[in-house]
């Protein structure tokens, strides 16, 4: 998977002072906070992880508590296979963490900001979705 890391953050817009600024001093807040371009891109890095449909219900599921491959899989209605494929690369980006008991491997949410920016994105879809009916069960 390509990964946003992997591709070069081009220069950000307006580097030239000659710029005709509408509100220059909004830009130079905007630059002053900006991250550097390395810390975007993993930051788009996280993003991606969690965009991907499969990944993220394995994560919502993984929000009550740990759970071992297998089960996630059935919870998800994943193949154990394609469920340990996923949290292999989830694990790599230490979003998930693993606890070994016997032969079975459980896996659990590895940071709180993870279950932030998912407690605060399913709050935001029914949010949406309240303040917008005509639009449920669209993406």
């Amino acid at each position: 998977m390509k990964m946003s890391s992997d591709v070069q953050v081009s220069s950000r817009v307006g580097d030239d002072p000659g710029d005709d600024l509408v509100d220059p001093g909004r830009v130079a807040l905007a630059r002053e906070r900006m991250p550097a371009d390395a810390d975007v891109a993993d930051t788009a890095d996280v993003f991606s992880l969690l965009g991907e449909p499969n990944r993220l219900a394995m994560l919502l599921a993984l929000l009550d508590g740990e759970l071992c491959v297998h089960d996630l899989a059935a919870v998800t209605g994943q193949s154990d296979s394609s469920t340990s494929h996923a949290l292999k690369l989830l694990r790599a980006h230490r979003v998930v963490a693993p606890r070994r008991d016997g032969r079975r491997v459980f896996y659990r949410l590895d940071d709180p900001h993870v279950r932030m920016l998912l407690d605060l994105a399913v709050a935001h879809t029914a949010h949406t979705e309240a303040a917008h009916p005509e639009r449920e069960g669209h993406s």
